[in-house]
């Protein structure tokens, strides 16, 4: 037996990062199906199909085990177009481009598409693959409410200034199993000349007149520029298809990093693939089963007093708390049926639950059994008293960061609230951490008319005009992330109506201690809460270099401000660059009041509309 190596200081600190982990009941371990499958996304029930596993082992034997290399450096075979042409006449695409997975292909599409000078609206529930998509595209970010096309809308009315505008989106979630409303995103796109990137991951198979899904049909064909449609869920094998025009099929085919730098799928898989499209073509009688067995559970479940959401085939059970989700799928599991829970970061803190999905060979008895002991299960699993809820949504508040000390931010944060305050919105203020004597937070008071109540003291004041490290240094306290984020999520909560106004201290690169940073206090709001993030920088000498840094610092973090704001005085070259170089913020120029009032203020909103920026 080889003796164990000294553990590490970094071993130790992952093992007291783990042992948090499991502590919040967030541990998982590897597991295959035990028991009746509840749990896989197999909804068509085809993964042991003999027709797929006979596909397989054919192209195996006559084409190998592997494919040897990406598909651009000799690892392309007939199986593989032979796949892509059945796949683009199944889906009613002009094209197709095979890839590795559906990861692979949310990545290679949105880091294609997605390019500088470009906005993606992202719906708030996507599938971690689009998110991080969207993270490794050029393009600024926006995420939008699910499911809600008021909001996208509202978002789309600003975003004249972008190149194109891209609206990412799955058609079936893929946690909640709720279906996108396509046609009003598709008139949206049309109105505001937008194009939709639709994941297809859990309607493929299961949704239109051949499996082909939801996001077809004239009107949503004209606006949807590349769908995802996986191969690993109800078609069983694995790999995924980007069903798309010829022309995006070769720029992927081109750009595409996740399709250029990996290995193509081995020629078996892609057999198998090739049967099972046959096979939902020609048997439309299982996804009516699939179907019809969730119908089943919800109906039963419900007949108990246990809601069940939703339409699709993933009936999902919002719990709350992460330890009592557990504890109900192991009762679950116990009685036979494999049934799992989940919990962040799969989804939002407060909102863990069970994930149970139907499948197209459930029997009647099956579905009617798991009800009763998922019902027997809820009642036996303790529950601390009442059970944990999801926390109720906060608003999202306006983040007001600068590229440096003393750029105006405070004056920027007391316009922002002046314009909530004179457009009828219940404002609040709230300096997230203070150094030094002078307190922005009562000048804001001033500046905007507002009360103590309106704008409390910050969340955190340091006596020494330093930064934040070197002033909680000098303080003998340790300012952390987790820290602030606390005490903000309690101020939001405490008034979930207001129109909030955070500002930082200091540009975007304050460290905090020495692991943490502003960056990741502002990725943090814009993550949690919808943040919205407010830019303000000098008018004059210098300012395009801290700027565009600034811009690019945030854009790689997935953040895309909604407006820069330049004060000093006016400086017409600088903003003429900054509107070539930086085209997506809103830009407004603010001058140095010579009296700095309430009056003056007014009188600059008087000829200037922040109506756009506020929530």
């Amino acid at each position: 037996m080889t003796p164990h190596a000294p553990e590490s200081p970094l071993d130790r600190e992952i093992r007291r990062e783990l042992a948090r982990w499991s502590a919040a009941g967030l541990e998982r371990r590897l597991t295959g199906i035990e028991g009746i499958d509840f749990c896989s996304n197999d909804y068509l029930a085809l993964t042991r199909d003999e027709r797929l596993i006979e596909a397989a082992c054919a192209a195996t034997r006559s084409s190998g085990a592997g494919a040897g290399a990406a598909r651009l450096l000799g690892g392309e075979s007939n199986e593989h177009a032979a796949a892509e042409i059945e796949a683009a006449r199944w889906l009613g695409s002009e094209a197709t481009l095979l890839l590795s997975s559906g990861w692979h292909a949310n990545l290679a599409v949105l880091q294609t598409l997605g390019a500088a000078g470009d906005l993606i609206l992202s719906d708030r529930s996507n599938h971690a693959s689009l998110i991080d998509g969207a993270r490794l595209a050029r393009a600024d970010v926006e995420v939008f409410a699910h499911n809600d096309p008021a909001d996208l809308a509202r978002r789309l009315r600003h975003a004249g200034r972008y190149g194109r505008r891209w609206i990412v989106c799955e058609s079936v979630y893929s946690m909640d199993g709720s279906l996108a409303p396509l046609a009003d995103y598709a008139a949206l796109a049309e109105a505001h000349d937008a194009w939709l990137i639709v994941d297809e991951a859990h309607a493929a198979g299961l949704y239109g007149a051949r499996g082909e899904g939801l996001a077809i049909g004239p009107a949503l064909r004209v606006r949807v520029a590349a769908r995802t449609v996986t191969a690993g869920k109800a078609l069983g094998v694995a790999g995924a298809f980007l069903a798309t025009s010829s022309k995006v099929r070769e720029l992927l085919l081109q750009r595409g990093r996740a399709f250029v730098f990996t290995t193509a799928a081995p020629p078996g898989p892609v057999a198998a693939v090739r049967a099972a499209i046959d096979i939902v073509i020609g048997e439309p009688e299982r996804r009516v089963r699939a179907h019809a067995a969730a119908a089943r559970l919800r109906a039963s479940l419900a007949s108990r007093g246990v809601p069940a959401p939703g339409e699709s085939p993933i009936v999902p059970i919002q719990i709350g708390d992460a330890e009592r989700a557990v504890a109900v799928a192991g009762h679950v599991r116990a009685a036979g049926f494999d049934v799992r829970a989940v919990r962040p970061p799969t989804v939002a803190p407060g909102a863990s639950g069970l994930r149970i999905v139907c499948h197209a060979d459930h029997t009647p008895e099956q579905v009617d059994v798991l009800a009763q002991h998922l019902a027997a299960a809820l009642s036996a699993a303790p529950t601390s008293g009442t059970v944990p809820m999801p926390a109720p949504e906060l608003p999202a508040p306006l983040v007001v960061l600068g590229t440096d000390t003393d750029v105006g931010k405070t004056v920027v944060a007391a316009l922002l609230c002046r314009a909530a305050a004179r457009s009828g919105r219940a404002v609040r203020y709230t300096k997230l951490v203070q150094t030094g004597d002078d307190s922005d937070t009562e000048a804001v008071r001033t500046l905007a008319d507002l009360t103590a109540e309106q704008a409390p003291a910050p969340l955190v004041a340091l006596p020494l005009p330093a930064s934040v490290d070197q002033a909680a240094d000098a303080a003998g306290v340790v300012v952390t992330l987790d820290g602030i984020l606390d005490r903000a999520r309690e101020r939001l909560a405490a008034h979930p109506r207001g129109c909030w106004i955070f500002e930082t201290a200091g540009g975007l690169l304050v460290p905090f201690n020495a692991r943490e940073d502003q960056s990741d206090l502002v990725v943090a709001l814009d993550g949690d809460l919808d943040a919205r993030v407010i830019l303000v920088a000098r008018s004059g000498l210098g300012t395009l270099n801290h700027t565009r840094l600034t811009l690019e610092a945030l854009r790689r973090r997935g953040i895309a401000p909604r407006a820069l704001f330049l004060v000093g005085p006016a400086h017409a070259a600088n903003v003429r660059t900054l509107r070539t170089v930086a085209p997506g913020p809103i830009l407004f120029e603010v001058p140095l009041f010579p009296d700095l009032a309430t009056t003056a203020l007014d009188a600059w909103l008087d000829t200037h509309d922040l109506e756009a920026l506020l929530p």
